[in-house]
């Protein structure tokens, strides 16, 4: 097993604020000269968040889709106190520490599917990727996908993995299909599934998926009122991965079948 190597960087500068977010993630530069798109630890959803964008992030880049480099970004507590913002700098307050940041794509525009084209290879496997990670918000109203240097690029794969917000019946939710694969922005593009299928099959194995896992820092695993130490939450989360992976012809009959009635 490799262990998927994460630059670590200090912020620098908050620039601004990204208001489009419910969870007020920001644009801020970084030691290493970059701009860097943050997500703090102290939002709404708190560390799952990181958790579900660092795996679905990195299982991304492992599929040959353009992800931008994902940094962990530590934050001081300098940058709550000098914020005038009150809401903002509670956010900064609670989020001092290890953040996620991904490198921000300036003069990338949104993905709009009334003028932006997806291929069939490209759409097959976001579509199939956010099946077996359940991701619930790539969709028409809110697509988490950029245009950049003529590119499509991912983004944003927070409200992934949601069987982490109630552990107890993860592997009920593992075995279940996913029927809001229907409202998909890129459904109507995904055509190639057969061929995805084999490409997941040789490049998400369980050494790769492993090295994902074991690159995700244990302070961010680690939940007051919750018995399970770091190692036992990673290894919740081999198991109901490798569990979706293994109902792949399942999970895409069932897009299939959403194609067809939708489109």
């Amino acid at each position: 097993m490799s262990k998927v190597e994460i630059r670590t960087v200090d912020v620098t500068r908050y620039v601004q604020p990204l208001r489009e977010g419910g969870s007020l993630p920001a644009i801020v530069e970084a030691d290493d000269g970059f701009s860097y798109v943050i997500k703090f630890r102290g939002a709404g959803q708190g560390k799952k968040a990181l958790v579900a964008e660092l795996i679905g992030g990195e299982m991304a880049r492992a599929l040959e889709l353009q992800v931008p480099e994902l940094v962990f970004m530590n934050l001081d507590d300098s940058f709550g106190r000098t914020e005038p913002d009150e809401e903002i700098q509670d956010l900064l307050k609670f989020s001092v520490g290890l953040n996620l940041g991904l490198h921000y794509l300036a003069g990338s525009i949104t993905y709009d599917p009334s003028v932006s084209q997806a291929d069939p290879w490209e759409s097959s496997r976001v579509v199939l990727l956010d099946s077996i990670l359940t991701n619930v918000d790539r969709t028409y109203k809110n697509t988490n996908l950029l245009n950049w240097n003529r590119q499509l690029w991912l983004i944003d794969h927070g409200a992934s993995l949601y069987f982490h917000h109630s552990w107890d019946n993860w592997k009920e939710m593992a075995e279940r299909k996913f029927p809001r694969i229907k409202d998909h922005v890129l459904l109507h593009r995904a055509s190639e599934f057969d061929h995805a299928k084999g490409l997941f099959e040789k490049n998400i194995t369980e050494d790769v998926l492993m090295g994902i896992l074991e690159s995700i820092p244990d302070e961010w695993l680690m939940e007051e009122g919750r018995d399970i130490s770091p190692d036992e939450a990673r290894k919740v989360y081999f198991q109901f991965i490798k569990t979706r992976l293994s109902m792949i012809d399942t999970l895409i009959k069932e897009a299939d079948d959403a194609r067809e009635a939708r489109f």
